[in-house]
């Protein structure tokens, strides 16, 4: 580079708009950066405020224009999903231009920087007031409307009245109406939607509307696992700012076959002591999220094995885990071309290296986000959009380790445990069994929370599953759908 020669591209870009306005009485000079920075500086000091972070809309007001911003608050100590709002002030700043031109630009260059942004202007809105306890409509009237009409996005709100009802919803509603779809629940709203845009005839366009978490029911993985690595508290207030500032990211699907019966999964899939603990903990739903710990120690003092067998193949690094597999791999039966809706990625099984781990096993886990509840660190490896699922093994471990482990679970060290096998896989099979001691009695498949198959003599067997107690087969499509991120 000439020595001589100007290095312009360090040079600060010329301001959008900068004039005298009054604030407060007080003609004050005021600067719009080209960064997008409203900056002003008075006799207390100097002021800032983002249009990238901190401000959601304004409003002219006579010859004053009245800015909405959200500053983020100090010294918050929020941890929990579904806290108190505290996280973010909302404040106005308002400016009066001395002129009407002037007024009028001003308005101009704060729209064309706000619209250059990509936030959502109108969104879908499902509230399930049964998740949890019960808070959702509480927490949206409170913490979340309040933010969205701060920001001027439009909301068609919608409370789920029965299960699969955002389902039926999402899966015949005009998707070109809306910037996306937000989901004030648990998780299991957000699985519902997945797989109501999945069974659309246009599902390739569907998919590309992103959906929204804010926590509001007893299992809030995904919202937590999109919060955490950026260091925002796993509140309905940090989710909703999420939403409103537009960002976007890829997630993997997974596909759960059995014959032709499929469910797309987003979260996780479980059998033996997670999924005992997960679905069996539901006569206790009026605990919250508390209710996973005070099962899960029962389940551990009184603790089942299962026999049976799961088939991987590993991401690179990881073919060493297991054995050969004894036999080959089959890709399940396909329905017929002519049904509409995504039928699963097309991969070709019977070219994989297959390895396999016979039981008896203690729990079987796939993630595919790192939490699996607020509290529970399921899978510290695992990658929104990696193309892979991680496989949590335990095969056998004494009562107290196991104690020991579920106390580990808050942080993610519990995969390191000698008795727990932790990789990366591209595609699984699972061939369940009955458990060791009574031969006569089955487990529970669990997918993303709800109850996939049920065996002989297991938690509420009578009731109808999706899937019989059998083999299954998990494949991945590398971020088929999108979600709204806080970066």
């Amino acid at each position: 580079m000439d020595p001589l020669q100007p290095e312009n591209d360090h040079l600060p870009s010329p301001p959008l708009i900068s004039d005298r306005v009054l604030i407060n009485g007080v003609v004050t000079p005021l600067t719009l950066t080209a960064e997008g920075e409203l900056q002003w500086t008075t006799e207390t000091g100097r002021g800032k405020s983002t249009t990238e972070k901190e401000i959601l809309s304004f409003a002219v007001e006579g010859n004053k224009v009245r800015v909405k911003t959200l500053v983020e608050s100090t010294g918050s100590s929020s941890i929990c999903c579904g806290g108190s709002g505290g996280d973010y002030a909302r404040k106005e700043f308002v400016f009066e231009p001395l002129y009407d031109e002037s007024r009028k630009l001003w308005c101009d260059k704060l729209r064309q920087r706000l619209h250059s942004l990509g936030r959502p202007k109108r969104l879908l809105v499902f509230v399930n007031p049964f998740g949890g306890n019960k808070t959702a409509r509480k927490i949206f009237l409170e913490e979340v409307k309040p933010l969205f009409d701060d920001a001027d996005v439009q909301l068609d709100v919608q409370e789920t009245k029965y299960q699969l009802h955002a389902k039926e919803m999402v899966r015949s509603m005009d998707v070109s109406k809306y910037d996306g779809i937000v989901c004030v629940s648990g998780d299991g709203v957000l699985v519902e939607v997945v797989n109501g845009l999945l069974e659309r005839e246009d599902w390739r366009t569907a998919l590309k509307l992103p959906i929204g978490m804010v926590p509001a029911g007893s299992g809030n993985g995904m919202i937590k696992s999109l919060l955490d690595p950026v260091g925002m508290s796993c509140s309905a207030a940090s989710a909703t700012v999420s939403i409103i500032r537009g960002h976007r990211r890829s997630l993997d699907v997974a596909t759960i076959s059995q014959g032709t019966t499929k469910f797309f999964s987003v979260l996780m899939l479980a059998w033996g002591l997670v999924a005992d603990i997960d679905i069996e903990s539901e006569k206790f739903r009026w605990m919250g999220s508390a209710r996973f710990d005070v099962y899960g120690l029962q389940r551990i003092i009184c603790l089942r094995q299962y026999n049976g067998r799961i088939l991987f193949v590993p991401a690179p690094g990881s073919e060493s885990c297991g054995q050969p597999a004894s036999d080959n791999v089959e890709k399940e039966s396909s329905v017929s071309d002519k049904t509409p809706g995504y039928q699963g990625p097309d991969t070709n099984l019977e070219d994989l290296e297959w390895r396999e781990i016979k039981g008896p096993f203690v729990s079987v886990w796939l993630h595919n986000v790192p939490w699996g509840a607020e509290n529970t660190l399921a899978a510290p490896n695992a990658k929104f959009s990696d193309g892979f699922l991680d496989l949590i093994v335990m095969k056998d471990c004494p009562k107290l380790a196991l104690l020991s482990l579920m106390t580990k679970l808050s942080d993610g060290t519990h995969v390191q445990s000698p008795y727990v096998s932790y990789l990366k896989v591209k595609a699984f099979v699972l061939e369940p069994g009955a458990r060791i001691d009574e031969e006569d009695k089955e487990g529970i498949i669990d997918s993303d929370g709800e109850v996939l198959a049920r065996g002989r003599k297991s938690y509420k067997c009578d009731e109808k599953a999706l899937m019989s107690y059998g083999k299954l087969q998990i494949t991945v499509d590398q971020g088929l759908a999108t979600l709204f991120s806080p970066e």
